[in-house]
């Protein structure tokens, strides 16, 4: 399969987001509200995580395992990632627009953060761990990373209670787009 990979970009670019439906028909959706992740000090998480993160249990990585992620994802028994929007993650990851951000545990996946980078704006797609607090951790730290590259926006574009304890605020999209367009002109690199 090829993609128009320009276009894509464009739709993101825009404020829009993929996803398939029940059907596994994919298709591009925005919201009245998004749900972006703060990157300054609302930014929050819970107390117990902070033992974890000083017992250094988990190493980090960028892209070492794209293709896991991506499917760890990808992998519950319900999904908005098809088969073809996989693909189309890979072929935006061998284009440099998409990221994988990883938690390992010794040499294994313990999980990891799915996302497309543009400029000052990472667009998270997805999370998923095998190990417990793998997502988690792979949250804080992905956080320190954006800040410290000078991202400007964390889109994770739907709330749900376990992106609110990490103070996930919801905006409106006329705020979402003001953000998306200052952070999309932004030198950042996400590598």
């Amino acid at each position: 399969m090829e993609f128009d990979i320009p276009a894509i970009i464009e739709g993101y670019a825009k404020g829009y987001f993929l996803m398939a439906n029940d059907t596994g028909d994919l298709g591009w959706y925005s919201s009245r509200q998004r749900t972006i992740i703060p990157l300054d000090e609302r930014f929050r998480y819970p107390k117990s995580l902070q033992r974890i993160l000083n017992q250094n249990r988990f190493s980090i990585s960028i892209d070492r395992a794209f293709y896991d992620v991506c499917e760890g994802c990808a992998d519950r028994e319900k999904t908005w990632i098809s088969t073809e929007l996989k693909a189309i993650y890979r072929e935006l990851y061998q284009k440099g627009w998409a990221h994988s951000f990883e938690t390992w545990q010794g040499n294994e996946l313990a999980g990891g953060i799915l996302g497309i980078s543009l400029r000052g704006a990472f667009i998270g797609e997805s999370m998923f761990y095998r190990i417990p607090d793998g997502s988690k951790v792979a949250m804080v730290k992905l956080v320190e990373h954006l800040r410290e590259r000078g991202f400007l926006l964390f889109d994770v574009q739907l709330q749900n209670p376990h992106l609110a304890r990490f103070g996930s605020q919801m905006i409106s999209d006329r705020k979402y787009q003001e953000l998306l367009k200052e952070a999309i002109v932004q030198p950042c690199t996400f590598r």
